[in-house]
């Protein structure tokens, strides 16, 4: 190494270490911990808020749904006050956001909370649809093989769910779902586009990267809906409109069961317990993301994250199990909470 490269490096270490050193101090005097992140995530992080308010003398966290990918922008721009503490994600962090978490100098520790599924659901009192995944991607994909048997991808023109599949009913295909901001989205496409294309040959030959394009590629006609990061308008779209399906988390439809119903995929329904031992396919697993450097700055957040952690709330009988979150089993909530009270960081998503 130059000489005159090594000064620069110095320099640069000497930079960062007053920039946060210098955001510290700005963040002494926020009195509240501030959270964003994903829209599934929300509730419970909310709930969890007002427990950890009403039982210390810290203030309520502030708490905004702002999905998935838009908390990750939020809570890896850097450190300091006007950065969030904590992001919710229903999805693992993607690398290239771990990248750019470190690229601005926050070291990240990892807290997955919980599981979560996610429902396709429609109104209660509307036929209950019984769905395969691939039925799901002919549905919503934007490219889909060729009706006529060649293989070659065409513009996708099924209109009805009986066009998709003979034994389901000649209604209209029109799905509100999440925006590409969102995990949720995220899992879907991973969960269920993915594996079903990947169960039609022609395209389960293809190289990955087309693979992707082919299999995550929603369509734009209008039979998909972008409904924005509210799981609750969603909720009340479906009401008001008995021929459309809806995809949001399994704690929207667990707390709306007067108003909706899921789905059957694969033959599972949506429930607590199909979830929690995994008969349902559609189920994935919940995270909040911390910045390390403000864990001691930031009035509360030791406290926060113990309140988070403990068998109170995330517990097989906990509160946010009553909310909807399925828990983790018992030895891997030991675990997640070893790493917590170490403030363990995260280098690479190798690390589990």
């Amino acid at each position: 190494m130059t000489k005159r490269f090594a000064n620069k490096k110095i320099v640069a270490s000497a930079l960062a270490a007053l920039t946060i050193a210098a955001s510290q101090g700005a963040l002494a005097a926020r009195d509240h911990i501030s959270i964003v992140g994903s829209s599934t995530v929300y509730p419970f992080t909310t709930t969890v808020a007002e427990r950890f308010s009403r039982s210390s003398q810290f203030n309520t966290p502030v708490v905004e749904s702002t999905g998935t990918g838009g908390g990750m922008k939020l809570f890896c721009a850097g450190v300091g006050e006007n950065t969030p503490d904590i992001t919710g994600a229903s999805r693992r962090i993607k690398q290239s956001e771990l990248d750019n978490c470190h690229k601005n100098g926050i070291d990240v520790v990892e807290v997955q909370v919980g599981f979560d599924g996610i429902a396709i659901a429609n109104a209660k009192g509307a036929p209950r649809l019984s769905l395969s995944r691939k039925d799901l991607f002919l549905a919503l994909a934007k490219k889909v093989p060729n009706p006529d048997g060649s293989d070659t991808l065409v513009a996708n023109p099924y209109k009805t769910w009986k066009d998709v599949n003979p034994t389901l009913p000649a209604q209209k295909i029109e799905v509100l779902g999440p925006p590409p901001t969102s995990g949720t989205r995220d899992a879907f496409a991973e969960l269920v586009m993915e594996h079903g294309c990947e169960t039609i040959p022609m395209i389960a030959e293809m190289s990955k990267d087309d693979k992707k394009v082919a299999c995550q590629t929603l369509r734009e006609d209008g039979a998909y809906i972008e409904a924005g990061e509210n799981d609750n308008l969603i909720v009340n779209k479906l009401v008001a409109d008995p021929a459309a399906l809806g995809i949001f988390g399994f704690s929207y439809l667990d707390q709306n069961t007067d108003k909706v119903q899921g789905s059957l995929i694969e033959g599972q329904e949506p429930t607590f317990d199909s979830i929690a031992d995994h008969s349902y396919p559609v189920s994935r697993p919940l995270f909040i993301y911390v910045k390390k450097s403000h864990v001691d700055v930031v009035p509360g957040m030791k406290r926060f994250l113990a309140e988070f952690t403990s068998e109170r709330a995330w517990g097989d009988d906990g509160y946010l199990a009553d909310k909807g979150m399925i828990p983790m089993p018992t030895a891997r909530r030991q675990q997640v909470l070893a790493d917590v009270h170490k403030l363990n960081t995260l280098s690479t998503l190798a690390q589990k």
